[in-house]
């Protein structure tokens, strides 16, 4: 793993196309839930969610270790994919991403403006990343995974700007997707030498990496059907498991409903989108309220892409 130094570094070459997103503590986040609720606002990034930062860094690195690289594929419910597209379009690379049938089709349409070529296959995204890894080796392309420790870096440049722009926080509440996050948020606060809890927050109908925290093992699932398509994950990553173990408190378990109404919550609170991997978090926090009453925390606004008929009917 990356140490403070190459945090840093990476830090500096995201600026000039990620800003520093902010982190507010809204009153009435505070007033709904009984403690200082602050909200860091990766839904304000350029492709609207935290994953850019991860693909700026992979890029970059993966062109000083291969700058003879033609082309990338990768496999996305739609974050990462528009990460990668924005970085290789800067590189002057062609990316090919692969989504799951019926994404939604604003992501979808997000990519092929960054100028990503995006191909449907598979029912969800554990089936749309193995055809993905087929396609790289046939075509001879750079496979771009969706866990990897220069993502885990680049993401990671989030939780170094909260944790040292907000005060002391008791404890933090992440979205997992594959872990990127969440493992980034553990490495900043280890480096930092702080004492943070770090709660994940997982979809209970896609609750592999709860079931496997529990167990110290993987367990893969048989679906993953969330209105959270962010944490729609059946397999577990094996680094990343290893790393939310050593380093997260615990793993909570939140259903759609929650997650609408957490939607809501930000919207007639703060006025912000959230995606539903997005609104997790306030979710979490939501169902922990009695616990953390009176305390400092904070969640992660990951991302705001979601589709506007699905947040019509959730505002509605």
């Amino acid at each position: 793993m990356f140490d403070l130094e190459a945090l840093r570094q990476a830090a500096a070459l995201i600026r000039p196309v990620v800003p520093p997103t902010p982190q507010f503590a809204w009153p009435l986040l505070a007033r709904r839930l009984g403690c200082d609720v602050w909200v860091k606002h990766e839904n304000h990034n350029p492709t609207g969610a935290f994953k850019v930062r991860g693909g700026l860094v992979y890029v970059d690195a993966l062109r000083h270790r291969e700058p003879r690289v033609s082309g990338l594929v990768s496999a996305t419910r739609g974050n990462h994919g528009q990460s990668l597209a924005l970085a290789a379009q800067q590189a002057g690379l062609h990316l090919r991403i692969v989504v799951p049938r019926g994404n939604a089709r604003e992501k979808n349409a997000a990519m092929t403006a960054l100028g990503a070529e995006v191909i449907e296959h598979g029912q969800d995204f554990d089936e749309a990343r193995a055809w993905a890894a087929q396609l790289a080796g046939r075509l001879d392309l750079h496979f771009v995974p969706s866990l990897h420790p220069d993502l885990i870096r680049g993401v990671a440049t989030y939780a170094l700007e909260l944790f040292e722009a907000a005060p002391p926080l008791k404890r933090i509440y992440v979205p997992i997707g594959l872990g990127s996050g969440i493992c980034g948020v553990i490495r900043s606060r280890d480096l930092l030498g702080l004492d943070t809890e770090v709660i994940g927050v997982v979809s209970s109908a896609a609750d592999a990496y709860a079931q496997s925290f529990a167990a110290g093992r993987i367990i893969c699932t048989d679906s993953a059907d969330t209105l959270a398509d962010g944490m729609a994950c059946r397999m577990p990553q094996a680094e990343a498991l290893e790393i939310i173990r050593a380093g997260a408190t615990r793993i909570v378990r939140v259903d759609d409903e929650e997650i609408r109404q957490a939607i809501r919550a930000l919207h007639e609170d703060t006025h912000n989108l959230a995606e539903g991997a997005g609104a997790a978090a306030l979710a979490a926090l939501t169902q922990e309220r009695e616990v953390n009453r009176g305390e400092r925390v904070a969640v992660v606004l990951s991302g705001a892409n979601i589709d506007r008929a699905a947040l019509a009917s959730i505002l509605a």
